[in-house]
């Protein structure tokens, strides 16, 4: 059996296994999207799933731009959705 590893989503705690990434770890407790585009504010979660773009953005710990099909989720990490480019200076 793997270990657990909890961390927080939108101020709800989530349980993954050890090892897993954001992204699959927001899969696997049912949510689907997670950050919005810049200019129409269109959901996005998963697209390709390897880090070839950019969908799956995620602010992890404060920071923005976390691609969470490639970050490994953390004892303790604090994610949340990302709005647009997640930096205001890139906002319309």
């Amino acid at each position: 059996m793997s270990e657990c590893v909890k961390f927080s989503f939108r101020g709800q705690e989530i349980v993954a296994e050890a090892g897993q990434s954001v992204g699959a770890a927001l899969i696997a407790a049912g949510h689907r999207s997670w950050r919005t585009t810049r200019r129409e504010g269109a959901p996005r979660g998963v697209f390709c799933g390897i880090g070839v773009c950019f969908d799956c953005l995620v602010v992890v710990n404060g920071k923005p731009g976390r691609r969470a099909c490639l970050t490994e989720v953390l004892p303790g990490d604090v994610v949340e959705p990302q709005e647009g480019a997640g930096r205001g200076e890139l906002s319309c």
